[in-house]
C-alpha cells in the first residue's frame, strides 16, 4: 500500500489515507466506550428526614432539636449497561457540569445494575456502622447505652460516612457549648470515615460542589487530598474546608460559629 501512495500525487495520496482514518472514526462514534459520564447527583439532609423518615434516630437519650442542615452529597452516573458512545464523551468534556469518568472508576466491580446496587448498598451499609462507632467514640459514648439508627437505605456508597457521623454528634451534643455543630448555616460535604475518625477521599467532589452550591449550602467540607478538584468549578459563595479527621472537622466548624481562623483549600 505504501509503495502505490509512493507513486500518487501528493494531494491523491493524502485523500486515500485519510479513507481509513475517517472509517475508523466513523465506527468508533457509534461504538460504545468504556466510560461513564456523572453529573451532580442530589443532596439529603442526615439532620432531617428521608422518605418521612428521621435520617438519624437515637435511643437510650434524648436528642437534641437542631438547626441548619448538614448535606450528604452525590453523583448520578450513566449505569454499567448504558452505551455511552464519542458524542457523549465529547460533550462530557465541555460541559463544567458533566464529567468522563472511567467506567471502572465509577462502578469498580459487577457488570449489571443489580450487581452494583447490591454492591453499593453494602458499601453504605458499612459505612453507616463506621459513622455510629466513629461519633460514640469521639462523645465517649458506649453503644450498649446510646444506640443510633440511619435511616437511607436506598443511597449506596461509603462518601456520606463523614456527613453521617457530624450529624449524629449534633443530634446528640451539637457544639458541646449548646448551640447547634452547624451554627444554623447549611453544610455540605463528602467523606470517607473511619471508626477512629479518619476522613478518606471519595472521588467525583468537582460536581458535588455544584449540587451543594444549588442546594443552598454556604460551606463544603472536603477531604484535604481532594482540595484541587473542589476548587475546579466551585460555585460562587462556597467556602471550601478541608478536613483529615473527625477531631480536625468539629474543631473547623467549632472555630467558624466563633468567628475563629478555619482552615480553607
Amino acid at each position: 500500500m505504501l509503495s502505490r501512495l509512493a507513486a500518487l500525487p501528493r494531494r491523491t495520496a493524502l485523500a486515500l489515507s485519510a479513507v481509513p482514518v475517517l472509517a475508523l472514526l466513523g465506527v468508533t462514534a457509534f461504538a460504545p466506550l468504556p466510560y461513564a459520564v456523572a453529573q451532580p447527583g442530589s443532596t439529603e439532609d442526615v439532620l432531617g428526614e428521608h422518605k418521612g423518615e428521621q435520617v438519624i434516630t437515637v435511643e437510650g437519650t434524648t436528642a437534641r432539636s437542631t438547626k441548619g442542615k448538614l448535606l450528604m452529597t452525590t453523583i448520578a452516573a450513566t449505569g454499567p449497561d448504558v452505551e455511552v458512545g464519542l458524542g457523549d464523551v465529547i460533550d462530557g468534556w465541555f460541559r463544567t457540569d458533566r464529567a468522563v469518568m472511567p467506567r471502572e472508576a465509577v462502578y469498580p466491580t459487577g457488570d449489571s445494575t443489580e450487581e452494583i446496587k447490591k454492591h453499593n448498598l453494602g458499601e453504605m451499609k458499612r459505612s453507616q456502622d463506621a459513622a455510629v462507632a466513629a461519633a460514640l467514640n469521639y462523645l465517649d459514648e458506649s453503644p450498649q447505652d446510646v444506640r443510633v439508627e440511619l435511616q437511607m437505605e436506598d443511597v449506596g456508597g461509603p462518601s456520606a460516612g463523614l456527613l453521617f457521623t457530624l450529624g449524629i454528634i449534633d443530634k446528640l451534643d451539637g457544639d458541646g457549648s449548646g448551640g447547634d455543630l452547624t451554627g444554623g448555616r447549611t453544610i455540605a460535604g463528602t467523606g470517607t470515615i473511619t471508626a477512629d475518625g479518619k476522613v478518606g477521599p471519595v472521588g467525583g467532589v468537582a460536581l458535588k460542589t455544584q449540587a451543594a452550591g444549588r442546594d443552598g449550602a454556604s460551606v463544603f467540607l472536603v477531604p484535604e487530598a481532594e482540595c484541587a478538584d473542589a476548587k475546579a468549578e466551585l460555585p460562587d459563595g462556597l467556602r471550601l474546608i478541608p478536613v483529615t479527621t473527625l477531631d480536625g472537622t468539629v474543631e473547623a466548624l467549632r472555630a467558624l460559629n466563633k468567628g475563629d481562623k478555619v482552615p480553607t483549600c
